[in-house]
């Protein structure tokens, strides 16, 4: 078993990572001291996968439940699936002494949680996530949230969760390309704080979906220092995890949700990202090409299409919170293994970096 601890005060929790950890999802919940009725929140891709064992996880130890699944994708993160999840937890009979256990993807994790932030003013959440995204990255944290039409994840909130269950097994039910769309932010990590996770990563077969525990586990150790840090991204640690992000976000946003997968659209942001880190932070090119690469290695694309003008992904990422106050925070590496933070980027540098994805 490999735990890694988030140290949040009165906000802790612990990342358990683990072959067949979803059967013992019950005791592992009630080891946390949750008590009360469960809300499992899944979507209709995982549900038949892995809601049966859950629910025969939680009966064994004596928990009542119920579950609710809405349509799988990433059209289903806005607030019309919000208030429909919620009426669902008053309809079944769920009140604040409930909580929600959150069982998918990263959506599922994002929408869940910000379903038990605001369900009686909030309430504790349990993430088991199932993809690479949500186990490397979106279920340590505590970000919450669904999409608007204007762009990604502009509506939610900070609430962390009491627990989070990371079976490795769940990702051998994925297909390929949402496998491998995964390791965008497992690149990004190591991109930022760990230049020896490239070898690693390097040696990985893109085509074998049984990943070592201890690579899960680095890279959630690498959230959690960071969001122990700045929780609520004040003091700009936290705008680190956002490497690839800003023009990523804007060309997901782009496009119609679920057209690029998250990650494949952080892969183009990732690019574009160290094309600005060789010109303003110094950063040698044969480091940009080694993570490009890797991002190759994963088949993950480096072309943005001809069909996503560049106005429009400028459209959405002046949008982006990371813009918030008028203010263009960008993440690049001056090295290997060291994100920076810079706001000095000049606006006309950017609708060109994005041009470039064309070539």
């Amino acid at each position: 078993m490999n735990t890694v601890h988030v140290n949040l005060g009165s906000r802790s929790y612990d990342i358990l990572v683990a072959p067949g950890l979803l059967a013992e999802t019950g005791s592992r919940i009630q080891a946390a001291g949750l008590s009360g009725m469960a809300a499992i929140i899944t979507d209709s891709n995982v549900a038949p996968h892995f809601l049966e064992q859950v629910k025969t996880s939680l009966l064994d130890r004596g928990y009542n439940f119920s579950s609710h699944i809405f349509p799988a994708g990433e059209a289903s993160k806005s607030l019309t699936v919000v208030e429909s999840l919620s009426r669902e937890l008053i309809q079944a009979g769920h009140n604040r002494s409930s909580f929600v256990v959150a069982l998918g993807g990263g959506v599922t994790g994002d929408l869940a949680g910000f379903v038990a932030s605001i369900f009686y003013r909030g309430v504790p959440f349990v993430q088991i996530p199932t993809t690479i995204v949500s186990q490397v990255d979106s279920a340590v944290g505590g970000k919450t949230g669904v999409n608007a039409p204007e762009g990604k994840n502009l509506i939610g909130a900070f609430h962390q969760p009491r627990l989070v269950l990371i079976d490795p097994e769940t990702l051998l039910t994925l297909p390929g390309r949402e496998f491998r769309e995964g390791f965008a932010e497992v690149i990004k990590h190591a991109a930022i704080r760990d230049e020896a996770m490239f070898a690693d990563l390097e040696a990985l077969d893109p085509l074998n979906q049984t990943v070592p525990s201890e690579l899960i586990a680095r890279n959630v150790a690498i959230k959690a220092r960071v969001v122990e840090e700045d929780e609520q991204e004040t003091s700009g640690t936290r705008a680190l995890l956002n490497f690839g992000h800003t023009i990523g976000h804007g060309i997901e946003a782009s496009v119609p949700y679920g057209t690029l997968l998250h990650g494949e659209a952080i892969s183009l942001g990732i690019r574009a990202a160290l094309m600005l880190s060789e010109k303003h932070a110094g950063l040698a090119p044969e480091a940009s090409q080694r993570i490009l690469d890797l991002l190759t290695h994963f088949q993950l694309p480096l072309k943005l299409s001809d069909e996503i003008s560049t106005d429009l992904v400028m459209e959405k990422l002046m949008r982006d919170k990371k813009f918030s106050g008028g203010k263009r925070t960008f993440v690049l590496l001056d090295r290997p293994g060291n994100g920076i933070t810079c706001s000095t980027i000049p606006l006309e540098d950017i609708a060109p970096t994005i041009n470039s994805l064309r070539s």
